[in-house]
């Protein structure tokens, strides 16, 4: 009967996640159909940056931060009905959509989400149309306005949410702005410095991804006692999220993860995985940077390092922390056993 009544309970839980999820989607969406109706009166050129961003919206994505604010601020026992929490997750969204145009522009990505990015899009069509000056810099200007715009929505949809996140969400968006330069400078200088390279992957990627956000939804409850705990958990979590990146991004299917595979060989990114490998064989250095050499070569030789099976070692080793750190969380069962799931599902994903 007990397993019964706490089988039920999950459901229940997981159907207010859900449902808070719908209503993020809703907000992000209308949103933006408000805004392309006000600027479409305006002037008919005035809705391309509002079309990019809903196109993007529109593409997919897993909304894994929204997934976490919302979680946290459940488990913290905040009140489902209460549009704030919609908001803080619509916000979290629109901060990432701006953060995705943006990188794929600094990581001269080709393709997102399985079709092309924004920079690429509209460089295509200024050298299709034949419009004055240079399409590449036409393309990557339209792309950084509309990572601005998307900045400035995020900015307006957490001004609905309750006081108590600000400093949390001003925190969050700092990290994310220092950490991709810390990511710019290290592939410009690609000296091997596994410290710094897991460093700039804690602040670029697992805080604004999972320990922030968790900490935004605990905030808008009003628990802010639960910080200490989310912290833990999201560090481990977020860490494990972004190797799992890493593996994805050297010997992942583009077919599954919607972008080129490769790319951070391309870009000589330090992430913590080529870190690793470098210190271990000094060779991987001359195939990333020195011409000739193709994206296979280096994957045969992080495989010949033995790193790939350490770094999911190194994952494996992240989860269990996380889960550790929420098992004693002064949250509902429901809620540890789902934080549980959730640090399986993102470490060990497959796009």
């Amino acid at each position: 009967m007990t397993s019964d009544v706490s089988t039920d309970t999950g459901r229940e839980a997981v159907g207010l996640r859900t449902d808070l999820l719908r209503r993020v989607e809703d907000r992000l969406r209308s949103l933006l159909a408000a805004e392309r109706d006000l600027w479409s009166g305006v002037h008919e050129g005035a809705v391309v940056p509002i079309d990019a961003l809903a196109e993007l919206i529109a593409s997919g994505g897993k909304r894994i931060r929204p997934a976490f604010c919302v979680t946290g601020y459940l488990a913290a026992g905040g009140d489902p009905d209460d549009p704030g929490i919609v908001s803080a997750g619509a916000a979290l969204e629109m901060l990432h959509l701006s953060a995705l145009v943006h990188d794929d522009v600094l990581d001269d990505s080709g393709t997102r989400r399985g079709v092309p990015t924004v920079h690429t899009k509209y460089t295509q069509l200024h050298g299709s149309r034949g419009w004055q000056g240079e399409s590449r810099r036409y393309g990557e200007g339209v792309a950084l306005l509309v990572g601005d715009l998307a900045l400035v929505y995020s900015g307006e949809l957490m001004a609905e949410a309750p006081r108590s996140v600000v400093p949390e969400w001003n925190r969050l968006r700092s990290e994310v702005m220092i950490g991709q330069y810390m990511d710019v400078h290290a592939a410009a200088e690609f000296s091997v410095d596994p410290r710094t390279s897991r460093l700039i992957a804690r602040i670029k990627s697992g805080r604004y991804t999972i320990h922030r956000p968790l900490v935004v939804g605990a905030s808008a409850a009003g628990r802010g006692d639960l910080a200490p705990a989310f912290e833990e958990y999201g560090e481990a979590v977020g860490e494990a999220f972004q190797l799992r990146d890493d593996l994805l991004d050297a010997f992942g299917d583009s077919a599954d993860t919607g972008k080129p595979t490769g790319l951070d060989f391309t870009q000589h990114k330090m992430t913590p995985l080529l870190g690793w490998a470098m210190q271990r064989d000094e060779h991987i250095q001359a195939l990333i940077t020195e011409p000739g050499h193709t994206p296979d070569e280096v994957r045969r030789r992080l495989l010949e390092t033995g790193v790939p099976d350490d770094v999911e070692r190194h994952i494996g080793g992240l989860v269990e922390r996380g889960c550790k750190a929420i098992a004693d969380a002064p949250v509902d069962e429901v809620w540890r056993t789902e934080l549980a799931d959730m640090a399986r599902r993102v470490a060990y994903r497959t796009s």
